[in-house]
């Protein structure tokens, strides 16, 4: 770990000064305070979600005494904060730090916080390893709230449905959250019930390419690799005006397997087939050894060979609470016209 600590605090924090005024004033009381990987201390990220502090670390874990800076550092400027820290320097990024029995209930308490005016829960310490929402995904949130009033979506790889909620909260007319974890798509609906929402929402606990190939009415398949298909969950085929596809980095499907960096396509072509003649697609890839000109190359070739125009590619960039020195930031945001 970096010894000037605290001045690497205080910079970033310095940095920020005007944007957390900004996200103050539009109802937002969670972001991230400090990006070790362009803030000169890699695998060290501190975000705040309400009155909770979440000290992670990647690459290796904090000592003591770090961790009593961070927390002494944030007391001072943002006071009444709880801090919990997660060491996921291990394997798999797996959180391996024990906390003493007082912590972890302090930990394990849900809270409530906002974005743009949408409310959500989050838990520092809960059965899977990632925070509740993705922080860093808020770009795509705000876009996405410009012009959802009135629209369908349909939100693949929901997770806890953060997309969903924020789309329902901004006016669109149906949305459709689909994932493969129960759990996640459980907090979805508790993230739903937060905020007075004027639609329900529906919640699809399935495969997402099972659920792409129904709703873009391609046959399914009853056996795959001489494997019999599960019972996937039934769905009638329908176009959405809006589709948002925010893939894991690599996960197993019973179809083959979610590959955001090797076979991109395989995941984009059934999203587009879900999305109407004219809609808007928005997919998301979060592979740093992408870079984003050849992944948007990749997108246009896969539009092209299923028979769909790009008609406009706008890039969405996350806020400053996530610089990026290079301009080019790992999480990589594409707004596709199709």
């Amino acid at each position: 770990m970096s010894s000037p600590l605290p001045s690497l605090l205080a910079a970033a924090f310095e940095r920020r000064r005007p944007l957390l005024a900004q996200l103050a004033a539009e109802q937002t009381n969670a972001y991230r305070l400090f990006h070790g990987s362009a803030e000169n201390c890699p695998g060290l990220t501190i975000d705040r979600y309400n009155d909770l502090l979440l000290i992670q670390s990647f690459h290796q874990g904090l000592s003591a005494g770090e961790r009593q800076t961070i927390s002494d550092f944030y007391a001072a400027e943002i006071p009444g904060l709880t801090a919990v820290y997660n060491d996921r320097s291990q394997t798999n990024s797996r959180i391996g730090n024990p906390l003493p029995p007082d912590e972890l209930a302090a930990a394990q308490i849900q809270r409530e916080f906002s974005e743009i005016g949408v409310r959500y829960l989050v838990q520092g310490r809960h059965g899977g390893q990632d925070p509740w929402l993705f922080l860093d995904l808020r770009a795509a949130r705000r876009r996405l709230m410009q012009e959802v009033a009135g629209k369908s979506l349909l939100n693949l790889f929901a997770y806890t449905c953060g997309v969903g909620v924020a789309a329902a909260k901004a006016g669109a007319a149906y949305v459709v959250n689909v994932d493969f974890a129960e759990s996640s798509l459980a907090v979805g609906k508790e993230n739903a019930r937060l905020n007075d929402l004027p639609i329900r929402l529906r919640y699809v606990h399935s495969d997402a390419f099972a659920a792409m190939r129904q709703l873009a009415g391609i046959g399914q398949p009853k056996v795959v690799r001489r494997k019999s298909m599960p019972d996937f969950p039934k769905l009638d085929q329908r176009a959405f005006d809006v589709v948002f596809l925010d893939p894991p980095r690599y996960a197993k499907s019973p179809f083959g397997v979610v590959d955001i960096v090797n076979d991109y396509a395989a995941l984009m072509k059934p999203a587009l087939l879900c999305t109407a003649q004219g809609g808007t697609l928005i997919c998301s890839n979060n592979a740093a050894q992408i870079s984003r000109d050849v992944w948007g190359d990749q997108l246009q070739r896969c539009a092209r060979k299923n028979g769909r125009t790009i008609d406009d590619l706008e890039w969405i960039t996350p806020e400053a609470d996530f610089p990026s020195p290079d301009g080019q930031p790992p999480l990589k945001i594409a707004r596709l016209k199709v």
